[in-house]
């Protein structure tokens, strides 16, 4: 698929990487309409924060992913719809796991209806390297088990077989996209790099953080966004599942070390027992392969991780941008 002069519409879009999505696909030349969370301030989330000249013809839709009939209103009309619409706070999942069942399973549900009524060419269902759980080998490769080790990661395994299903039931054109753990500039609290950096960048002589010995697969934001497309261009079968990964791993507490390094601090570690996942959910490995994305488009992870997080911390370091976030409190 040509994305140039297509319309896409992105739910999501005014989240971390939905955001990102919607300045390439302007970039590709695409007519991109923007699902965003209907709020009684207009906010358009961090569509908000793009120069006006970018986003000035974003035909922007506020709604709600949980009700169908706007769904399917947003949907009307589009040629590929990218799906990122989701919660994804795994603490908070443990708190409020129906909430979690009505935005990613029923919002999964209520988009493809809407694509299938309205006869999209194609959809990107967006899932998590958290729908593997602790990995069993790696790298992690699409045929990896999975393993709902949270109510968060139950959700999206349930959304992936969804999708799925309307591959094999109807002939739909859905492809799953499987990103491993994506950073960059704009990442909400919740993960664990704005975790770090907005203590270290308010000058906390102490970092509190959960487990260390953890280990992931960290994606620029701007290469997991280029995987979106590469994916959305691709001549690729119904149904595949495709992993956005670096193949590279490290540990919560190398990269605290590699950040407070780049931050030039000399804060310590502790260790705070909110912050912990029950043991038996806790995913202790993620190293995803990108085998299948390499053959398939070609991508390769253009930005090293080093790279990756100066641009993050350089973003961070304007107050402007870290004003909404509350480094002192634990964002579940």
């Amino acid at each position: 698929m040509e994305l140039s002069k297509k319309k896409a519409l992105v739910t999501g879009a005014c989240g971390f990487i939905g955001s990102h999505l919607v300045e390439r696909l302007i970039e590709e030349g695409s007519e991109v309409r923007a699902f965003v969370c209907y709020n009684s301030f207009n906010s358009w989330g961090w569509l908000d924060s793009l120069p006006e000249k970018l986003v000035k013809d974003v035909d922007v839709f506020a709604g709600d992913i949980r009700d169908p009939n706007g769904v399917r209103k947003a949907v009307e009309g589009s040629d590929v719809v990218f799906h990122l619409a989701a919660l994804i706070g795994i603490p908070f999942s443990y708190h409020s796991p129906d909430s979690y069942i009505d935005t990613n399973i029923k919002g999964t549900l209520n988009v493809l209806q809407a694509a299938r009524h309205c006869s999209v060419e194609k959809v990107l269902v967006t899932s998590t390297s958290e729908v593997y759980g602790t990995a069993r080998y790696t790298p992690i490769d699409e045929s990896h088990p999975r393993q709902g080790q949270s109510p968060y990661s139950a959700t999206k395994i349930a959304a992936d077989f969804l999708a799925e299903s309307f591959v094999r039931s109807f002939g739909q054109e859905i492809v799953i996209v499987r990103p491993f753990n994506t950073y960059g500039p704009r990442q909400s609290a919740r993960a664990v790099i704005p975790t770090i950096i907005t203590q270290l960048l308010s000058g906390e002589k102490e970092i509190k953080l959960g487990s260390l010995c953890p280990t992931r697969d960290f994606v620029y934001v701007k290469d997991t966004v280029e995987g979106f497309l590469r994916i959305a261009g691709a001549d690729v079968h119904p149904g595949e599942e495709i992993n956005i990964a670096t193949q590279n791993e490290i540990s919560i507490g190398a990269l605290v070390a590699l950040l407070i390094e780049l931050t030039d601090s000399k804060a310590a570690v502790v260790s705070d027992a909110e912050r912990l996942r029950p043991a038996e959910s806790e995913v202790e490995r993620l190293l995803g392969s990108n085998e299948k994305l390499r053959r398939l488009t070609g991508w390769a992870p253009g930005v090293s991780l080093r790279d990756g997080l100066s641009e993050t911390i350089e973003w961070f370091s304007d107050a402007r941008n870290r004003r909404g976030y509350k480094h002192g409190i634990y964002n579940i």
